[in-house]
């Protein structure tokens, strides 16, 4: 393996760093270190359904190597950088989840027998280079220590190089190559470049102008797509991973209700809400799967409210949109809307009940073999319906259902259902056919989330409905013969809701 303990930090601090860089010093802290365990680890469980996935993968590019980087991390504000998450499409196909080294590539090259898998990643320094005591970026007294190249090829089940050694790789790269773009910015410079010289620069070595943009993207794109597609259907791994995620969704839900008067006497309580929700996500996960939205009273019809600064007011209804995403990187996303003082108003109760009926409606249809989009019609019906006969609509229910007026789409613009697993909006690649328009198979999971926001100054709405904004979101299994609603422990009918806050 080549060195890679020598590389300066990509952001040195020279300017104030106080680290001794004396020889003296250098010898006495690079000396009188205990030995390391070296014992190698069983392959973790996913690594079998990873390289069941590449196998996949691999025989739709016969010939094409492909590269997928599991990303850089990414600066917040100056030398300090957002908490580290592998790129998606990384951790699907190597099963490295939360604790994935920076950086690293996985490459899959093209040979004879289809691909060889190599991950290419940054081993921890020696002791005797100066990285693991001063390099604040990567060194082992800032960030810990790096796994062995030994340790990761036993991991996970992969070959394993230094990520030094990808520069010989990349500069062999002909235009029989792929690359998920967007993880990591300057990888995707640098090969964009090496397969354009590939074709674009004559025998004199002169560069020709490439007309109409980077004639590699679309190969690219297609990649991003197969990636999305391959994860449409859960393979066993995944659907337990997806159940153990809505478990601990259901605690951090639990919690939430537990700290309610803390909550509620704070002026700032959908504040609270979100930390107390994230901690169960620290404690039990990696970190949530998303910005929760903790949308208290008008708050709630604001459908990507993620400030999360109002008060939480008794008489008011919050909605809480919030999943918790495992060290897999596997998240759910559930949403339920509950009484902040303990029971609904009987308007409230009447739009929530409305939601509930549209949710429920759509569940029952959920089989293999009716098309994703159904899901959607269906809730949409009942949404129409209630609409209608609460006078908001100016036609008939029957009449705004047809697709040129839509008119009670006015109180829910968003879709009832996403696809959902090691991204909370999964598969968002995947093409129309395959997607909105695609047929359910069994294994596939996703959300089944309908809504209704009527909006504290919307003239169409009665005064007594303004500011009620109900949403109830559930976590879908197909199964062989129908669906499993893997978040129904989670409570949602009226009774079950007010029994909850009551025994919180």
């Amino acid at each position: 393996m080549a060195d890679s303990t020598q590389s300066p930090a990509p952001r040195a601090t020279t300017n104030r760093s106080t680290t001794p860089s004396s020889d003296a010093f250098r010898s006495f802290i690079g000396a009188n270190w205990a030995e390391r365990d070296s014992a190698l680890p069983a392959p973790r469980e996913q690594s079998g359904f990873a390289a069941a996935r590449r196998d996949r993968l691999s025989a739709l590019y016969p010939g094409i190597t492909l590269i997928v980087p599991a990303g850089a991390p990414k600066v917040r504000s100056n030398d300090t950088d957002y908490p580290y998450r592998a790129h998606s499409a990384f951790a699907h196909l190597t099963g490295w989840g939360s604790d994935t080294v920076p950086g690293s590539v996985l490459v899959l090259a093209a040979d004879d027998a289809g691909h060889t898998a190599t991950i290419y990643f940054r081993e921890g320094a020696g002791r005797d280079s100066d990285e693991f005591y001063a390099n604040s970026d990567i060194g082992e007294f800032w960030t810990g220590a790096r796994p062995s190249a030994d340790h990761v090829a036993a991991d996970l089940g992969l070959v394993t190089a230094g990520i030094a050694d990808l520069d010989a790789v990349l500069a062999g790269l002909g235009t029989e190559a792929a690359m998920v773009r967007e993880a990591d910015d300057e990888l995707t410079r640098t090969i964009d470049m090496t397969r354009i010289r590939a074709t674009h620069v004559d025998e004199n070595g002169n560069f020709a102008i490439v007309a109409n943009g980077n004639p590699f993207e679309d190969r690219d794109i297609e990649l991003a797509r197969d990636l999305s597609e391959l994860r449409l259907v859960k393979d066993s791994y995944e659907v337990h991973q997806m159940r153990l995620a809505v478990a601990a969704t259901s605690d951090g839900f639990d919690d939430v209700i537990a700290d309610r008067a803390a909550i509620i006497a704070h002026p700032r309580g959908e504040r609270l809400v979100e930390g107390t929700f994230n901690r169960r996500a620290r404690a039990d996960g990696n970190t949530v799967g998303y910005d929760t939205i903790a949308a208290s009273g008008a708050h709630a019809c604001i459908l990507h409210w993620t400030r999360n600064d109002g008060p939480v007011v008794p008489g008011d209804l919050i909605l809480l949109d919030a999943g918790i995403e495992l060290d897999s990187l596997y998240t759910a996303d559930v949403t339920r809307t509950l009484p902040i003082g303990g029971t609904f108003s009987p308007v409230q109760r009447r739009v929530y009940e409305a939601v509930l009926e549209a949710a429920d409606a759509a569940f029952a249809i959920v089989r293999p073999g009716i098309r994703f989009r159904e899901i959607h019609a269906t809730a949409m019906a009942v949404i129409a319906r209630h609409t209608a006969a609460w006078g908001l609509l100016p036609v008939s229910a029957e009449e705004s259902i047809k697709p040129e007026n839509q008119f009670h789409r006015r109180y829910m613009v968003h879709g009832t259902s996403h696809h959902l697993g090691i991204d909370v909006h999964d598969c968002a690649q995947a093409r129309r056919d395959l997607y909105i328009d695609g047929v359910l198979e069994e294994g596939m999971v996703f959300t089944i989330e309908p809504g209704l926001y009527l909006q504290p100054d919307d003239l169409t709405v009665p005064e007594e409905y303004r500011g009620i904004g109900v949403r109830i979101e559930d976590n879908i299994l197909v199964t062989a013969s129908g669906a499993e609603n893997l978040s129904v422990g989670i409570p949602r009918t009226v009774a079950d809701v007010e029994a909850w806050l009551a025994r919180g």
